[in-house]
This record gives C-alpha cells, sequence and structure tokens, in this order.
C-alpha cells in the first residue's frame, strides 16, 4: 500500500477527478462517511456522547462538515465550529457548509483569539472532538491562534479523532514541523502518510484507520515521486506459495550459514534456527572448528561443517574457498563472526566470489565499515544487508543520531549507489531495493530489544530467498513475519522476560497466522 506525500495526494486527487471522472464532491461524500463509519465502529456509544466538529477553512474541513451532517441525521447531539472566517469558505467545502445551514445546523465561528476565548472551553466540554482543521496542504508550523487552539485541544483529555492528518503534521515528512493535535485515532483519507507510520510523528496518530474514498487503486500504483509502501497481511499471505503434495527438501533451497566465534556460537544456531523454521528445505552451519560441536549439540536438524581458525577463534581468512565447496542456493553471513583483520579478508573473499544470493549481517558488514565501496551487489547476484543503525551509520560514515533523523533517505542512497538491498532494522524496519522503492513493515514490538533477534532475522531472510527466489519478495516476507512471530513470543511471555529464541519457537505460528490457518498451541492444554 503506498504511503503518500502531499503532492502525489493532490495528484491522485486530481487524477481521479479528472481523467477518471469521480466527481470531487463525490470523494468528499465518501470520506466524510467512510469517517463516520469509523468513529461509529471505535465508538459504539456514540449516539450517548456529544461531539464537537472543529472545522477548518479548506477540503479538510469540507470533510467535517460531511461528518456533520452524516452524524446529526443519525440523531447525535453535534455542534459544529469553524476555526477562521466563514466567508473564506470555497468550494467543495462551502456546498456542504451551506448543506449543513439548510439542515437547520448551527455553525460557530471562530476567527480569532478572542472567540476562542468565549467558545474554547465549551469545544472542550463536550465527550468527542472531530478534528477536521487542516488536512494534507500543511508545510509550515502553526502559530499565534492556532497553535493556541492546537495545545488547548490537547490538555482539555477529550479523545479526539483527526481526519487526514492530525492538524499540525506535514504530509511530507515524518518529523513534527511544529504543534500538533495529539490524536487519540487518526483515519487517514485514501492513503496512509509519512508521519502516520514512522517516528517520531506517529506517536501523535493513535490508531490509524486508512479509508477506501474511492481512489482507484492503479492511480496510487502509477503515481510518480518517491515509491514508499507500508506492509500489509494481504499482501504478504500473497507471497506464501502453497507446497505441492510430492514436494521434497530439494524444493525449498539449500541455505549455509557462516557464522560463530568462540563466545558467540549462539549467534550462528539462532541464525540456523531462524532459516529452519522458515522453511529452508537444508540448513548447513559452517563455523570455526574449535565451536562445531557446540552448534551441532542446539539442534539435529542442520548440518556443521568446521573451518580453518585462528588461535582467537575466530575463522581463518583462508577458508572461504571450503564455504565456496559446500553445494548452497543462498549463503547468509556474518552474525558471531568476530572482528578482525581474518575475518575481514574471508567476508570480503566471499562477496568477490560466490556468485550466488548472499545475505550479509552483523560482522560482515563491519568488514567494510573502512571501505564501503566494496560492498556492491552485481548483475546476476542479488546482495542484501541487514544493518542495525550503528551497522548502517559505520557504513556511510555518520552518526547514529544522523542516521536515525533521514533513515529514508540514507537507506535509500546507499541501496541505489551501491546496486544491493538494505534492510535496515529497528522500530519500522525499512525494506530498501537497489531501484530506490521502499517498504516500511508495521509489524515487531519492544521485547525484540534483544540480543540474537537480528540473528534470526538474517537467517529467515535467507531461507524466504532459497524458496521464493525474489529478493524484494524475501526481505519484505522475511521482516513482517520476524516482526509478527516477536509480537506473538511477547503474548506468551512478556515483552521484558522474551528471548530471541522465543521469537524463533513462534515462526511457525505468525505463519499459521499469517496464512489464515489456525494458529497451533504452544502450550499444553490442561
Amino acid at each position: 500500500m503506498r504511503i503518500l506525500n502531499a503532492k502525489q495526494m493532490r495528484e491522485a486527487d486530481r487524477r481521479t477527478i479528472q481523467d477518471i471522472g469521480i466527481a470531487s464532491l463525490v470523494l468528499m461524500e465518501n470520506a466524510g462517511r467512510q469517517v463516520v463509519a469509523a468513529i461509529e465502529s471505535r465508538y459504539p456509544d456514540l449516539g450517548e456522547r456529544s461531539v464537537a466538529i472543529v472545522c477548518g477553512k479548506g477540503n479538510n474541513g469540507g470533510d467535517g462538515f460531511v461528518v456533520a451532517r452524516t452524524l446529526q441525521q443519525r440523531g447525535v447531539d453535534v455542534s459544529v465550529f469553524v476555526i477562521g472566517k466563514v466567508t473564506e469558505i470555497k468550494g467543495d467545502a462551502r456546498v456542504n457548509l451551506d448543506i449543513l445551514g439548510r439542515l437547520g445546523q448551527t455553525v460557530v465561528e471562530v476567527a480569532d483569539e478572542t472567540a476562542w476565548e468565549l467558545h474554547g472551553t465549551e469545544i472542550t466540554g463536550h465527550d468527542l472532538i472531530i478534528d477536521a482543521m487542516f488536512g494534507t496542504g500543511l508545510s509550515a508550523p502553526l502559530t499565534g491562534f492556532h497553535e493556541t487552539v492546537v495545545a488547548d485541544l490537547n490538555e482539555a483529555g477529550v479523545p479526539i479523532v483527526s481526519i487526514d492528518l492530525p492538524s499540525g503534521m506535514s504530509a511530507d515528512t515524518s518529523d513534527l514541523i511544529g504543534p500538533a493535535i495529539d490524536a487519540t485515532a487518526t483515519v487517514t483519507l485514501g492513503a496512509p502518510k509519512l508521519p502516520l507510520v514512522l517516528p517520531p510523528a506517529e506517536s501523535k496518530s493513535g490508531e490509524v484507520v486508512i479509508a477506501d474514498i474511492g481512489i482507484p487503486a492503479d492511480v496510487f500504483d502509477q503515481l510518480e515521486g518517491p515509491h514508499i509502501e507500508l506492509l500489509t497481511r494481504e499482501q504478504m499471505r500473497a507471497l506464501i506459495p502453497a507446497r505441492a503434495v510430492d514436494a521434497h527438501k530439494g524444493d525449498f533451497g539449500r541455505v549455509v550459514v557462516v557464522a560463530g566465534s568462540v563466545g558467540k556460537a549462539g549467534a550462528a544456531v539462532l541464525c540456523a534456527r531462524g532459516a529452519m523454521r522458515a522453511g529452508a528445505g537444508l540448513v548447513t552451519v559452517a563455523s570455526p572448528r574449535s565451536c562445531q560441536p557446540a552448534i551441532a549439540a542446539h539442534a539435529a536438524e542442520y548440518m556443521t561443517e568446521g573451518l580453518d581458525e585462528t588461535p582467537d577463534g575466530t575463522v581463518h581468512f583462508t577458508a572461504a574457498a571450503a564455504v565456496l565447496g559446500i553445494d548452497a542456493d543462498v549463503i547468509v553471513a556474518g552474525p558471531g563472526l568476530g572482528r578482525g583483520e581474518g575475518v575481514t579478508t574471508f567476508v570480503r573473499e566471499l562477496l568477490d566470489k560466490y556468485d550466488g544470493p548472499l545475505v550479509l549481517d552483523a560482522d560482515a558488514l563491519n568488514a567494510f565499515a573502512d571501505e564501503p565501496s566494496l560492498l556492491v551487489g552485481r548483475e546476476g547476484r542479488d546482495l542484501i544487508i541487514t544493518p542495525h543503525p550503528g551497522e548502517m551509520a559505520r557504513l556511510v560514515g555518520c552518526s547514529v543520531e544522523d542516521l536515525q533523523a533521514d533513515r529514508i533517505g540514507i537507506a535509500t542512497d546507499f541501496a541505489k549507489h551501491h546496486q544491493l538491498y538494505v534492510v535496515l532494522k529497528g522500530y519500522r524496519t525499512l525494506v530498501v531495493t537497489p531501484d530506490a522503492k521502499v517498504f516500511v513493515n508495521p509489524t515487531g514490538c519492544p521485547g525484540m530489544a534483544t540480543g540474537g533477534t537480528g540473528d534470526v532475522l538474517a537467517g529467515m531472510l535467507a531461507a524466504w530467498l532459497a524458496q521464493l527466489l525474489d529478493a524484494e519478495a524475501a526481505c519484505r516476507l522475511a521482516v513482517y513475519l520476524h516482526g509478527s512471530a516477536g509480537e506473538l513470543a511477547d503474548a506468551d511471555h512478556g515483552e521484558v522476560s522474551m528471548t530471541a529464541g522465543d521469537l524463533v519457537d513462534h515462526i511457525g505460528d505468525a505463519i499459521l497466522e499469517l496464512t489464515a490457518r489456525r494458529r497451533v498451541a504452544t502450550k499444553a492444554t490442561e
């Protein structure tokens, strides 16, 4: 589902109205009625509440007038306020304001600070407030009178439902450009917008409902400009293929996990278990020879391969040839490998000589921190990197703070210039493709902030890449299921107590839920 900026949303409206022929008044009517449907769903006692609808002078206010009329006709106690001069309302918004008047609905003009002092407490005395002041057109911070209105509404402690965006936000950035409504819920029209799905602005959006107002999906798909999508359950479900009744393990890919070092063998285990739970047909763990017994003891299902090692227990730089000799459809390298000159040489050799799909994580990425120009994909060989913010910051030579301030921009530039896939981990994990498409993952939970969860994701990515043979689809599905498994583990163990191993144990449950099959109980029935 496309995430749009203000220009793209205007273009979607224009094409729908001018090229397809759906009148703008119809879109406004649809918007208002969809907002009402969302409000009724959230507040089943709506008929017992008093509702204040606070409208601006533009189309967002026009949507509010439709909401007011629809609620009034359903017997809801509605009061309507215009923040500004009524005489300045034009176009479709004026049409719907005039309809309200003919239906006998009083509309109170609140045009300045003096009027706000008179009516502000009247508005905040209602049981529910509908914010229809500003939509996606705002590009400058609210000041003066409007800043006062927003501050007083926020301080009132009354639930607020915003239409399209909480007033004060800009659709062009996930940053807060100034004071903004702290919404309980936001009903956004047609498609999600950046500040509703990415921090820090999304913290003020409350529950987000995406309302279909009649703009055809093809219109969104054909829009020019940044291609940013929100991963959805329906899209992810369609990526999981049904398995043939006569399938065998060779049909689902051979994954080689190159991971581990003395003291960090667990990273290899978690990566391999992630690959197995995500459906890889065969998994082999290649690790320093001294780690091999411990890794083999953790699971009977994967195979192990001992590699030459240094006295410190890290992989020897000459071991790349041994890894390349293992039969593999996908190699994932990095978890727990450790650092050092030998590891760096080994990883770079692997990248240079291996012609198949490659997933690089953790210490495999640190091998390129001083020469990121060497970290490049090539035609016919998919390369996926899975950095956390610290690793990504080292690759691009910036601070973590600067990276977090422009995650989409920095990840997109790196993916384009290095011709690889970037899976930038963290809250709202990003998947960025070499052709600059960006996907935002909505799943996950704070309990995943624990050691080893990234190792699990690397294994899952390799497994889905081996099965789907499509790097973009594998990245999208892996991050979505990884977050879903984390949510399920959180539900069973709590965000404080859950571990990466708990997440692995819930990958199957996440797949069952996504494919609409009954979730298998994780505990014995008493």
